[in-house]
């Protein structure tokens, strides 16, 4: 007699958290220090170290969120400005603009790779446009090229949205290290390197990064770590402005110090797993995720699939059936233009965004994690070719 067990569930995204981690967290809280100090600081010196460009200063956050927020707010965006994004994204990319008072421009994008299009931004610059926030969708690096040129002919400040870019590359040099004013990672828990929750602002900037450190916390020109930790007394303080609860915790640097050196190889797993998806993949009616261009990285944070239009089913059919085989997938993005707040407020329709909307109704992310095993990552391939089989649905 035999006995047949179904597999576990297959979710989306696990972090991948080793011993190295856990011990630093653990000296950490043994340390008597734990909110941002030591840890956090050598975070930010190893990050910038990591990225390879001398001249950058890095600035760690509780979120990608905080990040982008300070970087605007360091720039001088504020009510009356335009700030141009992309619809295909998460709306954090977006709210910042708003926490300032200014206003959002979306755009569609490039239907090949996913990222804003530099011809839909040229297009949508204005007398009120300020800045541009690009996106590298799953990993892929945007058109910067297009977008640094369309910036330097308008007098636009770039603030580029790398929170699925750790590391890829553009033009052969680390995203983090290109040209625009300030970029700006997430450590989330699902992304290519964690700390739980937490960000980093890079920027070459020195005025940028300045302000950027006093407003992530309450606006004080000097942090807690110095006042409590000198050795003679050190309690002044003054407040210089209306600043924000932005700063990362030293537990959560404890982690990030561990999983930054682990990401190069996090990135090659990531990527082992996305060419045997892309190997699979080629004779179903799908169109497979967009590689990078010869010679370029991509961080794969996400492996974004979309069915043909004669798919032999929906995309929620689709993404039920997986479910159905302990397959955990997910939809990267519901564009903007369809979430009430931002479609009520600029008043925008899918017409507008043919594109994001065209990948919208067919887009499924796979999983695609370091902690996934050879066997995972068969259960997943066949999982979806399974689901994609005529009368399935």
């Amino acid at each position: 007699m035999t006995t047949s067990t179904t597999p576990p569930f297959l979710p989306f995204a696990l972090p991948e958290i080793g011993e190295e981690e856990i011990a630093e967290v653990v000296d950490t809280l043994r340390s008597g220090w734990i909110t941002t100090g030591p840890r956090a600081r050598r975070f930010e010196q190893d990050f910038a170290a990591f990225l390879g460009d001398g001249s950058l200063q890095a600035v760690a956050v509780n979120s990608a969120t905080a990040g982008l927020h300070l970087a605007l707010e360091a720039l001088g965006i504020g009510p009356g400005d335009e700030v141009i994004t992309t619809t295909h994204t998460f709306t954090a990319t977006a709210e910042v603009v708003r926490y300032l008072g200014a206003d959002v421009r979306l755009v569609d994008i490039d239907p090949a790779t996913l990222n804003i299009d530099p011809a839909a931004v040229e297009a949508a610059v204005g007398p009120r446009t300020k800045a541009i926030v690009p996106v590298h969708y799953g990993g892929l690096a945007a058109e910067m090229d297009g977008l640094l040129a369309i910036a330097a002919r308008h007098g636009l400040k770039v603030v580029e949205d790398a929170a699925h870019a750790l590391p890829s590359t553009h033009r052969g040099r680390l995203v983090g290290t290109l040209a625009s004013d300030a970029t700006v990672f997430s450590f989330y828990a699902n992304k290519t390197i964690t700390t739980g929750e937490g960000g980093m602002l890079v920027t070459r900037d020195a005025a940028l990064a300045q302000r950027a450190r006093v407003m992530r916390l309450h606006g004080m020109n000097r942090d807690a770590f110095d006042r409590f930790t000198a050795k003679v007394p050190s309690w002044y303080y003054e407040v210089v402005a209306p600043g924000f609860k932005y700063n990362l915790t030293d537990i959560a640097a404890a982690i990030g110090i561990h999983q930054l050196r682990r990401a190069p190889a996090f990135a090659q797993r990531r990527s082992a797993i996305a060419a045997r998806y892309h190997e699979s993949f080629a004779s179903l009616p799908v169109v497979r995720a967009p590689l990078p261009p010869e010679g370029e990285r991509h961080a794969w944070h996400l492996y974004p699939l979309r069915l043909d239009d004669d798919a032999a089913v929906s995309r929620d059919a689709f993404v039920d059936a997986l479910f159905a085989q302990g397959i955990g997938c997910s939809v990267h993005y519901i564009p903007l233009h369809l979430h009430p707040y931002w479609r009520d407020r600029y008043a925008l329709t899918a017409a507008q965004f043919p594109h994001s909307q065209q990948a919208y109704e067919r887009l499924v992310s796979l999983p695609i994690y370091t902690r996934m095993s050879d066997a995972d990552l068969e259960r997943v391939v066949a999982a979806v070719q399974r689901a994609l089989q005529p009368g399935h649905g």
